[in-house]
């Protein structure tokens, strides 16, 4: 015999013969640990698969979703912002008596507990699944049909010379951190690091070469040279494999708030001759006073611009942007709004809605490593990913707190992995309509394609100058063979069999003004069309 209740959203069925109530959580702005009040001292079964938060302490803090920062998900005040909050400080509790090494992110399936408090609960029986050490050695996340790999990643403090002044504490120290460090970027195996939290010098980024020349055979890794002695300042800069790609030029400096913490360069790839620029940052960080963001602000300024006369260099004459690197920001703060606000797309978002992180703070995940790239570069990645070996691990494992020897908590910060096949023909800006003020013909819509995702679907409606709908919502409809031409056109004209047939009524369009509605990969672009 069952019994079916509902209380507030949270759907309890009562198990008679085993003395257990089955909990489905509801929704995740309402649903609170609170719910489980009246079943304190009994067993309850999660339908829902429940996530580890933190494995800090001798407890786990889990809850039906991961803790993030407030503003990583959605601008103060938002509603996802609200809901963030209500998670954090609502739906999670410690699980006690659980055995081994759990990471966060680990799901728990079927979890049986039994309800001490509506904050602490203890380990009966559950399933653990994903986010594993051994998932992770597994190789790398998905990143698509790549042809370069380029990884940014804050390797947290490498200092090979001035031990103690940030990094390691003495030379034995630092062994186990190398170690650490070699055998993770290794594993990632990319064409091109950025790399952040170097000594400033060439010793320390000379060792992390040599160190990936030896441990990947084949590979030819390269760095810019200084020509200085290390110093007790942390720089960012650039490794590449020069069988891969070639610099145009040396990498350039943006010094603005604090030097030698962002450059940006041009690589060539040597097999098809395509180009793009990297961008590798390292911003202010959040601790330091109250006008930290604004800094913050002034350095996302200083490097947007320089990009905008960077690319117009005669060596280097290509619009295609990627920057990465620690901009100890979250998501939806001002920093990051300075390169949104300019065309760019963060690639965090765009791959992975708001799921996202690559560092923890607090017990609250975030991603504070950004990837985000110009219109003209997104159409040309393949895939973008953190590979999290650092942030959702304990502490304790780090080379100075712990004899383990493995690339996990190499870091304080998950690298980001960005794969690129580099194809200038996509990098042509989109305008999905090409004709001017003064047309005459049959119209044509072009680039409503989108090569990265072909099964997305475009559509477009006409209005008159004077508001009026004059063609409702109108799917496009490519053919296999339109989809093998580089411009992507699709053609207004009644003889266009591709074109619905309640379409075709309204064509030739008369002499007039029509304002054109295109419903274009999640945006929605007005353009204007005179027929004479």
């Amino acid at each position: 015999m069952k019994t079916h209740l509902t209380l507030s959203g949270l759907l309890l069925i009562a198990c008679c013969s085993f003395a257990q109530v089955r909990v489905s959580v509801g929704d995740p702005a309402t649903w609170s640990v609170q719910e489980l009040a009246p079943y304190i001292g009994q067993t309850v079964v999660f339908d829902q698969p429940i996530v580890v938060c933190s494995n800090a302490g001798s407890s786990l803090t889990v809850g039906p979703w991961r803790v993030f920062e407030p503003d990583n998900q959605g601008v103060a005040g938002s509603a996802e912002y609200n809901t963030t909050l209500h998670i954090n400080s609502s739906c999670c509790f410690a699980l006690t008596g659980v055995s081994g090494y759990h990471r966060c992110g680990e799901k728990i399936y079927n979890l049986t507990v039994k309800v001490n408090s509506t904050s602490s609960m203890a380990w009966v029986s559950g399933t653990w699944r994903g986010n594993t050490r051994a998932d992770l050695e597994a190789g790398l996340p998905d990143l698509g049909d790549y042809r370069l790999l380029v990884c940014g990643m804050n390797i947290e403090n490498y200092f090979v010379v001035n031990y103690g002044s940030l990094g390691a504490r003495n030379y034995s120290e630092h062994q186990k951190q190398r170690a650490k460090v070699s055998k993770a970027l290794a594993k990632i195996n990319a064409d091109i690091y950025g790399l952040v939290e170097l000594e400033k010098g060439d010793e320390a980024i000379e060792e992390v070469v040599n160190d990936l020349n030896n441990n990947l055979p084949g590979r030819n890794y390269r760095f810019f040279r200084e020509n200085s002695g290390a110093e007790a300042s942390q720089k960012s800069d650039f490794v590449y494999d020069a069988n891969k790609v070639e610099p145009i030029g040396s990498p350039s400096a943006i010094n603005t708030e604090l030097p030698n913490r962002k450059k940006m360069i041009c690589f060539r790839e040597k097999a098809t001759g395509e180009k793009f620029i990297y961008s590798i940052n390292h911003f202010k960080a959040m601790t330091g006073g109250s006008d930290t963001e604004i800094r913050r602000v002034n350095e996302a300024r200083a490097v947007v611009n320089y990009y905008n006369s960077f690319r117009a260099n005669s060596n280097i004459r290509d619009n295609d942007v990627l920057f990465m690197g620690d901009l100890n920001s979250h998501a939806k703060t001002k920093p990051i709004f300075v390169f949104t606000d300019n065309g760019m797309i963060d690639l965090h978002r765009a791959f992975h809605a708001d799921s996202s992180y690559s560092y923890m703070f607090g017990g609250k995940a975030s991603y504070i490593d950004h990837a985000i790239s110009n219109e003209t570069l997104y159409r040309q990645i393949t895939g973008m990913a953190v590979y999290h070996i650092n942030s959702d691990e304990d502490k304790s494992y780090k080379y100075n707190s712990s004899s383990d020897n493995t690339m996990f908590r190499c870091s304080d910060h998950d690298p980001v992995l960005v794969g690129l096949r580099l194809d200038s023909t996509l990098s042509q800006a989109i305008e999905p309509i090409v004709y001017g003020e003064n047309y005459s013909g049959d119209i044509a819509l072009y680039n409503m394609y989108d090569l990265n995702n072909p099964d997305a679907k475009s559509y477009f409606a006409i209005y008159n100058i004077a508001g009026l709908l004059i063609c409702p919502l109108t799917e496009i409809q490519f053919t296999d063979e339109m989809m093998l031409q580089k411009d992507k056109t699709y053609t207004l004209k009644a003889d266009n069999p591709y074109l619905p047939d309640e379409m075709k009524q309204y064509l030739p369009l008369p002499a007039g003004v029509y304002i054109f509605h295109l419903y274009y990969k999640g945006e929605v672009l007005h353009k204007k069309v005179i027929v004479k």
